[in-house]
């Protein structure tokens, strides 16, 4: 057993965020690296932001580094369903584990549902005490914010177009959080800056504001995750598509219908093709098979099941 085995199979040892990254491209490969990646980078935000909104007595600045710490629990949720999602599919579960990510996206969908009207009641009662004190407050919590809001930026990107290009409903989740995490970094530092000027309801409105925000992005991302998880159907491009991959296989004389839906973020398709009734089995079996690899070489494809509709030269069923 290497030492590496040993570390993740250790008890307590496995939860720790170093032994995660060096775990990260051993299971879940890019994405578990960036489960990792996200996780660490919000539990630093917390711990500068808690602690530049306690020596500010900021409260603006103490809930966005709360805020931060729950993206700390949502990057453990991604990161633990990117690592199920990764699993071979075994006895009790045949097609593969890849719901998990949906489900993890879905976590992450309510936890963005519920920070939202948090910011939203917060701000109103911000709006009424006026809580922010320009006295007490340092030129580290402006830099604290500036670092937040640049990091953050970064990390959307690498999320979103990591997700895009793989297909990652989890990290997509994750980056679209981080996209809002953002926002609210930029209203607590515009708050900030109005209450050193002498506006401490700016904070207010804008933190209202952004609060409506974060909840319709919580519930988009929400129902696209149950879309995932209900087995919905893909767009009708991708349909065409694979009737296109079927009906270049020899000895396919037309495809009667196709059926799909998502199994977690990947696809299972069913087809019916339509072949001549006079050729032997194996060589009809042969085109199958040939159909089943074209399809299952489209990107969105995890698995297609054929099958054989015979007919006659009339094309009429036999």
């Amino acid at each position: 057993m290497t030492g590496l085995e040993w570390l993740e199979s250790a008890p307590g040892w496995s939860q720790l965020p170093v032994v995660w990254l060096l775990i990260g491209e051993k299971v879940g490969g890019g994405r578990g690296r960036l489960a990792v990646g996200g996780f660490l980078v919000n539990l630093g935000l917390f711990t500068i932001k808690l602690t530049a909104g306690i020596l500010s007595n900021s409260l603006a600045l103490v809930s966005d580094a709360f805020n931060s710490l729950l993206d700390v629990f949502s990057s453990t949720v991604v990161y633990i369903a990117v690592r199920v999602s990764s699993r071979e599919a075994d006895e009790g579960h045949p097609f593969g584990h890849h719901r998990a990510e949906p489900i993890s996206g879905l976590v992450v969908a309510i936890f963005a549902g519920v920070l939202g009207f948090e910011i939203i009641k917060t701000g109103l009662q911000q709006m009424q005490t006026n809580r922010v004190d320009p006295n007490q407050i340092g030129f580290y919590a402006v830099m604290v914010l500036v670092i937040s809001i640049i990091t953050k930026t970064v990390v959307s990107t690498i999320f979103y177009n990591y997700a895009k290009k793989n297909n990652s409903p989890g990290l997509m989740a994750s980056a679209i959080d981080s996209r809002n995490d953002v926002l609210v970094s930029a209203v607590v530092l515009f708050g900030v800056l109005g209450a050193l000027r002498g506006w401490p309801k700016l904070d207010s409105l804008a933190a209202i504001a952004v609060g409506i925000f974060i909840l319709w992005s919580g519930y988009s991302m929400g129902m696209e995750n149950i879309g995932y998880l209900m087995g919905k159907a893909p767009e009708k491009p991708l349909i065409a598509r694979i009737e296109s991959e079927a009906l270049k296989v020899s000895g396919v004389l037309g495809v009667e219908n196709i059926r799909a839906h998502y199994v977690g973020n990947y696809i299972h398709v069913e087809i019916q093709i339509r072949v001549d009734g006079n050729i032997p089995i194996s060589e009809a079996h042969e085109i199958g098979r040939e159909v089943e690899e074209r399809v299952e070489s489209l990107e969105e494809i995890d698995k297609c099941f054929i099958h054989l509709e015979p007919v006659d030269k009339d094309k009429n069923r036999v």
